[in-house]
């Protein structure tokens, strides 16, 4: 388990939460698996679609399997406190706002699901304006999806087709 992070009963089944706060801008811990292709990902829908829904999106043709991990409890939020943020290669849980301890730590799923995803499910996140449905990136309200963009909360294969 990462430092200053545990996994416990939260809203929504299990999720991680922070032992310590974390400060605006940190990373909170890394997000560690394995790369898998979109088709391995349909595969395990079909056996097991919790393993499904817990892939991130990495690239184009690629997500993240985070194998049971530190990531399989990253729960979503429509006000999050924290972004998944890919640097060298690798994804990274950082602080979008300042996380006290004893918080859940979330992040908003449609950051990093592109236009071409079809997934959904709906949403209970318990934010006053949750959208009840969490989609791909057009679902994010324009002001929140700039600033994810300013942060470096969606990459750069979903908000930029050349």
């Amino acid at each position: 388990m990462p430092s200053g992070l545990t996994v416990q009963p939260v809203r929504n089944g299990h999720g991680i939460v922070a032992l310590r706060a974390f400060e605006e801008g940190d990373t909170v811990c890394g997000i560690p698996g394995r790369i898998v292709s979109a088709s391995q990902v349909w595969r395990y829908w079909y056996r097991d679609p919790r393993r499904g829904e817990n892939c991130f999106r990495f690239d184009e043709d690629h997500y993240l399997d985070p194998e049971g991990g530190i990531g399989a409890f990253a729960n979503h939020s429509c006000s999050p406190n924290a972004g998944i943020r890919k640097s060298r290669g690798r994804l990274y849980l950082v602080a979008l706002r300042r996380i006290p301890a004893g918080k859940e730590v979330t992040h908003d799923y449609s950051s990093l699901l592109g236009v071409d995803d079809v997934w959904s499910m709906s949403c209970n996140c318990g934010y006053a304006f949750c959208r009840g449905k969490v989609g791909n990136v057009a679902t994010i309200p324009i002001r929140r999806l700039s600033r994810y963009v300013r942060l470096g909360f969606v990459p750069k294969f979903i908000w930029q087709k050349n």
